[in-house]
């Protein structure tokens, strides 16, 4: 394989470990929240707190998968295997 298949390769299974980074943080608060949290509010209020678990694990998923890949930047030479995502600017 070649620079240019193992970057693509490697984005569309980063997509793929993000989304399921997303739904599986998504899944855990939704579960903390039905067992502890939604016994003691009002109904009403539950759609409100479904946005914000959903908005706190979009920005968790974020910081976990940031962490992932600086630990991978240390142990493989990302410039050895992948092409620039984004090529130089011509001028």
């Amino acid at each position: 394989m070649n620079r240019k298949m193992n970057t693509v390769l490697f984005v569309l299974g980063a997509t793929v470990v993000n989304v399921l980074l997303m739904v599986v943080l998504f899944l855990i608060l939704f579960v903390l929240f039905a067992r502890f949290v939604a016994p003691a509010m009002a109904p009403e209020a539950g759609q409100f707190v479904l946005l914000a678990l959903l908005l706190v694990s979009i920005v968790g998923t974020y910081f976990i998968y940031h962490r992932l890949i600086m630990v991978l930047q240390q142990k493989v030479d990302m410039e050895k295997y992948f092409d620039p995502i984004f090529g130089k600017r011509r001028r």
